[in-house]
């Protein structure tokens, strides 16, 4: 699958996996105890280095040859973590020396054939240590120490680890818009994919988790070219049990990642939850247009004039950023508005690569700075100067003031709202940035 490549942490119990699994992401996700086996499931985050950004893995202590039912179901989970990886991490204790344990994971991982960097972990008195080089006995190249409870060497790591990914943009994927149908499951996505495709191009049935992988779909809409990713059912990640949904869900995220439009499809009945949000704030955060396709309403009985107004409301006082997303009230099943689904779609492709002619730009800043000045510092005066669009997909703003810093958030909010009520950019994110003048920096 294009995209994101996928690195994975594996190793015996109690090497360090979940705190060098922390270390790598920059803050604290994974649990960490002294116990061994404390990482039973699946963990994974978004991480970045110089630039380059990757899925990092955790996963549970792997104990070759047990035939307890919870070792034999990490073994399960870690050899799908290798099948899905690009690199593999292969931790160590550098304390216990060459376990047998790690001599079975070795030759698993040789058979396996993935990239491998095999981690030498709890090298505390680096750059003097010299009992790594022992675990040259695995076969597996140079061993690189590190101390992830201190970090000792993990930037180093994270330099191998990049030089080890697949070229960026290596993978072409297929042109046009693409976009990720997502929700929690059983709310109807590939039933609806079906309908919009006028064909049965994904399995469909009554039980919740049937769509496993993301699967990518063109179909020619008004001479657009739409690409549609219907992906596996996204549900709280402490009730991911098994390894496949596990990356089903993974492979999610990372469908959402490349994805120009976001359809999230919500059960009209059970509404919007948490998790909703959740997945809606991600796509939003990441620059996708969002569009929340409200399905099964054919259900709904007694509908009031008022029923779907009210219950938008109550969604945008939690997440104000729904204010600026269309809302589509829909039935998979019946076909009721899912045409308007595929002309939404476009409209909000459109918006995301809206681009504002800079005189207009300064004309509505300057009438929105006319009508409220911003708030006025102790010290020198703010003044701003000018603003140009200097991106799109999503819309970017640079405005120019003398002092950036000191322009808070409520009228960064003040701006943002008033640039959407001048050029709308519905259903996409917007962003304004503040820069000083070249002559005024500092």
């Amino acid at each position: 699958m294009s995209g994101v490549p996928t690195v994975a942490i594996i190793g015996r119990p109690n090497v360090g996996k979940s705190t060098l699994f922390n270390r790598l992401i920059g803050r604290r996700e994974a649990i960490v105890d002294g116990r061994p086996g404390v990482t039973r499931d699946r963990n994974f985050a978004a991480a970045d280095w110089n630039g380059r950004r990757f899925w990092l893995v955790d996963t549970g202590g792997l104990v070759p040859g047990s035939t307890d039912p919870l070792d034999r179901a990490i073994r399960t989970q870690v050899e799908a973590a290798v099948a899905e990886s690009d690199v593999v991490l292969f931790l160590v204790d550098l304390g216990a020396g060459v376990h047998p344990a790690d001599l079975a994971i070795a030759e698993y991982l040789r058979k396996a054939q993935r990239p491998v960097l095999l981690v030498v972990n709890k090298a505390d008195r680096l750059p003097d240590e010299t009992e790594h080089l022992v675990f040259y006995e695995l076969g597996l190249g140079d061993p690189f120490p590190v101390s992830a409870a201190v970090g000792k060497s993990t930037g180093d790591l994270l330099d191998r680890v990049v030089e080890r990914l697949p070229p960026a943009g290596g993978a072409e994927s297929e042109p046009g818009i693409h976009v990720a149908v997502v929700g929690r499951p059983n709310v109807g996505k590939s039933s609806l994919v079906n309908r919009l495709l006028g064909k049965e191009r994904v399995v469909v049935a009554a039980e919740p988790g049937t769509t496993r992988d993301a699967i990518d779909t063109p179909y020619l809409y008004q001479d657009r070219q739409l690409v549609f990713i219907d992906t596996a059912g996204l549900r709280k990640r402490s009730k991911v049990q098994d390894d496949i949904e596990f990356y089903s869900t993974l492979r999610t995220a990372r469908a959402v990642e490349r994805a120009d439009v976001c359809v999230l499809v919500v059960d009209a009945a059970d509404g919007m939850h948490t998790q909703d949000l959740r997945i809606a704030t991600e796509a939003w955060d990441r620059g996708a247009g969002v569009i929340v396709a409200v399905n099964k309403w054919d259900l709904i009985e007694e509908k009031e004039t008022n029923t779907a107004v009210r219950g938008e409301r109550e969604l945008k006082d939690r997440a104000p950023f729904l204010a600026f997303i269309p809302f589509l009230y829909i039935s998979a099943k019946t076909g009721q508005r899912v045409t308007k689904l595929l002309d939404l779609i476009l409209q909000v492709a459109e918006e995301r690569e809206k681009r504002v002619p800079t005189a207009e730009v300064n004309r509505v800043l300057e009438a929105l700075v006319e009508r409220q000045q911003p708030p006025q510092p102790v010290g020198e005066s703010l003044r701003l100067f000018y603003a140009s669009q200097i991106g799109t997909a999503p819309p970017r703003f640079a405005v120019v003031a003398n002092r950036p810093e000191a322009i808070p958030e409520s009228y960064t909010r003040y701006l943002v709202n008033g640039f959407r009520a001048a050029w709308a950019f519905t259903g996409a994110p917007l962003n304004i940035k503040f820069r000083r003048r070249r002559q005024e920096r500092r």
